[in-house]
């Protein structure tokens, strides 16, 4: 049963980091300050998982760990669509991915979880794969938005391993608190920045809110239930290798070399170690 239970929790994390992947595209077509489309992107995006909660019958529960994991996740939300408009869209996403590093280094210093030689295999040749990826990219963008990347995922770190351990309840009110946290926050830019209201950019902002952050951390927080802290975050980097794909089909730009050398490294790392973590459990389980 927890086998089959993890293998639905690494389908969800994958649908999830897939629509996490169009962020970079839509937040370059908002013509607005980067606060309020993350305000308003939130305020969606939690209406929707209150509903979801609501269905569900899902009570509020806050506890020190839920409220920990709400503030890194509020401020992923924040750095994430500030790094995008200070610098480019796979800048940021590259580097929000410095997040498996943080894990191991999370898991070894303050849980003392010894790091196996396959966990520090699979994150540097991910890291070196999603580098290459943006080989040609990683030289462009402001100072500014490039450390918020990094900040950014130390953030998602965080927010992994503070929801690898909680119950359903403190991982949806986490999240809902998160997404409410950073909506209070981004929302008054509003009144203080000019805002163009066109169809696009309602439309766009509507899909950010629902389907690109509001549905997927639905997933999130039913995926990182099974789904240990690293996996998760390994199985996250499907979102820097779909965002060219959409920047393709939106703006014609054709990956190139390194792009293509890069996604086949990450996904033979993250599958491979995906399969190695399946026979593991089976050997543990039959021993």
């Amino acid at each position: 049963m927890k086998t089959s239970r993890e293998k639905q929790a690494v389908l969800m994390m994958a649908v999830c980091a897939a629509l996490w992947s169009t962020a970079g595209i839509f937040i370059k077509l908002i013509p607005w300050h980067s606060m309020v489309i993350c305000g308003l992107r939130s305020l969606l995006s939690a209406a929707v998982v209150f509903l979801y909660m609501k269905h569900q019958k899902i009570p509020i529960r806050l506890t020190k760990r839920s409220g920990l994991a709400s503030l890194t996740l509020a401020l992923t939300f924040i750095c994430f669509v500030i790094a995008n408009k200070l610098t480019t869209a796979a800048n940021a996403i590259v580097l929000e991915f410095t997040s498996p590093i943080f894990i191991l280094i999370m898991n070894a210093l303050v849980f003392h979880q010894k790091i196996r030689h396959a966990d520090a295999l699979v994150v540097g040749v991910t890291m070196c794969g999603i580098t290459l990826f943006f080989f040609d990219q990683l030289g462009n963008g402001s100072l500014l938005g490039n450390l918020l990347g990094v900040f950014c995922g130390f953030c998602v770190a965080c927010t992994y391993v503070f929801f690898g351990q909680s119950g359903e309840n403190e991982r949806m009110s986490g999240i809902l608190l998160g997404l409410l946290i950073s909506g209070i926050v981004g929302l008054p830019f509003a009144f203080w920045t000019p805002m163009e209201i066109t169809a696009q950019s309602v439309l766009t902002i509507l899909a950010l809110g629902i389907f690109q952050l509001g549905i997927p951390y639905v997933l999130f927080g039913l995926a990182t239930g099974d789904c240990p802290p690293l996996a998760c975050n390994l199985i996250g980097a499907i979102e820097p290798l779909l965002n060219p794909i959409w920047v393709f089909l939106f703006n014609g730009e054709k990956p190139g070399t390194f792009a293509l050398i890069g996604s086949v490294i990450v996904i033979f790392a993250v599958t491979g170690w995906c399969i190695l973590q399946d026979h593991t459990l089976k050997r543990e389980q039959q021993s």
